[in-house]
């Protein structure tokens, strides 16, 4: 790789924002369904796979830990990060069910499930998104901007455009921090200054 080819990637990156600003209500839409979750005393549970899980652990950091405001802890999970139910379930009853056992087990009436996939089509979190449904728990699904069986199921669809995996996950990882910051501001109230 030359310069060349360094700053041509940038600018792809760039093009790539752009577009997706034009989502902005979507994304507002999704901050919104998260926050209101919140202010009822539920909680936000995140999955994926690979970078995604990365991602996933990573916004539920953001919101236990802090985003840009000291603040009070939220209550987010990743269900990516323990490995003794993640070997456990995928031996006993296969890799597929790692998230959805988790649902059943950790979630309740009122929580959101944020699926983050680039191939929007991740068995495991269909699977997570189906047990969702039937427990009255919200469903967000991040994906890339093909169809998918994610966006199918979900309550929300955020397809970032693109069709390339690290640039659908580079976009993934600015939206989840945007909806953190919109979740701390409105939840606690206080000028942000970035």
């Amino acid at each position: 790789m030359t310069h060349h080819d360094f700053k041509n990637e940038l600018l792809t990156v760039a093009t790539n924002f752009a577009q997706l600003a034009e989502m902005a209500p979507t994304i507002e839409k999704i901050a919104l369904r998260c926050l209101h979750a919140l202010e009822r005393g539920n909680k936000l549970m995140f999955c994926g796979n690979g970078g995604s899980a990365a991602d996933s652990q990573h916004l539920a950091a953001e919101l236990v830990g802090r985003y840009k405001l000291e603040r009070q802890a939220l209550p987010a999970i990743a269900l990516t990060v323990d490995t003794s139910i993640l070997t456990a379930l995928g031996n006993d009853y296969g890799y597929v069910s790692v998230f959805e056992r988790q649902i059943e087990g950790l979630g309740k009436p009122g929580d959101v499930l944020i699926g983050i996939s680039t191939s929007g089509n991740s068995d495991n979190v269909v699977r997570a998104f189906q047990k969702a449904r039937t427990m009255g728990i919200s469903t967000v699904a991040l994906t890339g901007q093909t169809r998918s069986r994610m966006a199918e199921l979900a309550d929300d669809t955020l397809n970032v455009p693109s069709t390339v995996t690290n640039h659908i996950q580079e976009m993934h990882i600015a939206v989840g921090h945007l909806i953190c910051e919109f979740i701390e501001i409105r939840l606690f109230n206080q000028q942000h200054n970035a």
